[in-house]
């Protein structure tokens, strides 16, 4: 049973078996909205199955979802859905749109549920192995961020990368210390696609899941997704000035779009990344550009 599958209710998961296996498995997304018919994506391209379109979704199908990512309680996954999205096991992803009931200005649930996005996790064993040539300076690969708008594999992408430096394919071995604040990287099973010497710490804020792999667990690179806090931007100055390499990844098409983020301007100018990758999509392909500094190599 895969991890989507796990975080399936039956009847969405039969809903999913009209597909052959192949399209089945290069689903990215589900995309559930209330009144409307259930919907896929892949390669960016969002579809609907013809078996699909006489069923519009209740948003009793959507609550179902949510609880059974809960694992049967939409109470035990609040703290999530404070968050807007929840992680279920295995490491899909949940986003959740809809009313939401806010108490002093904090979000505490959903009144009704409306919108739904489930994010596959994929293991695409050998996507960064082309890209180890470019990265690599003398023999090992530097601090990295790899960037693209949402959707687009950035997690997908460092998961591979942790596994080369792992198993030392393209590269010097190396530990790598996984700040895995979601559950995305190396929840479950994920764990094992990341090789012999990646150490994982699941369902802890990152900024203190970093320090702790450092003072901890003795890393050579420390990887976390999703740069989005000051406190995350911080632990990454401290482990940088442990001489500790980094892996991260952040939302961004371009340097003009991170550049008119706070937060990102003054991470290019801590100089903390001595590379940058850039995720972009054209003909449906995804195209990999290889930045040194902020100019291309």
């Amino acid at each position: 049973m895969t991890a989507l599958d796990k975080a399936l209710p039956q009847f969405l998961g039969a809903m999913l078996d009209c597909l052959p296996p192949k399209e089945r498995e290069g689903v990215e997304e589900l995309r559930l909205r209330e009144g409307f018919p259930l919907s896929a994506v892949q390669a960016g391209e969002e579809w609907t199955h013809p078996a699909w379109r006489n069923r519009p979704l209740t948003e009793e199908d959507l609550r179902r979802v949510v609880e059974t990512a809960g694992r049967g309680s939409v109470h035990t996954i609040l703290d999530q859905l404070r968050g807007g999205y929840v992680t279920s096991p295995g490491g899909v992803r949940l986003g959740i749109c809809g009313e939401g009931a806010v108490r002093d200005g904090a979000l505490l649930s959903f009144r009704r549920i409306t919108s739904l996005a489930l994010r596959v996790p994929h293991t695409m064993e050998g996507i960064a192995r082309p890209l180890l040539p470019r990265l690599n300076q003398g023999g090992q690969v530097p601090s990295t961020l790899i960037l693209s708008p949402p959707g687009l594999g950035k997690t997908t992408l460092l998961r591979d990368l942790i596994r080369c430096l792992s198993l030392g394919e393209g590269t010097a071995p190396r530990r790598v210390g996984v700040a895995d604040e979601r559950g995305e990287l190396g929840a479950g099973e994920l764990r094992y696609a990341l090789g012999p010497r990646a150490d994982v710490l699941e369902n802890c804020p990152k900024d203190q899941a970093l320090l702790m792999l450092l003072r901890g667990m003795a890393p050579q690179v420390l990887a976390a997704d999703e740069i989005t806090h000051p406190a995350d931007l911080r632990a990454m100055e401290t482990a940088a000035g442990c001489g500790v390499t980094l892996l991260a990844t952040a939302h961004g098409g371009s340097w003009e779009e991170l550049s008119l983020r706070p937060l990102y301007r003054e991470l290019l100018g801590a100089g903390i990344f001595q590379k940058f990758v850039f995720i972009s999509l054209a003909a449906g392909r995804r195209v990999y550009t290889v930045q040194d500094g902020g100019g291309p190599l």
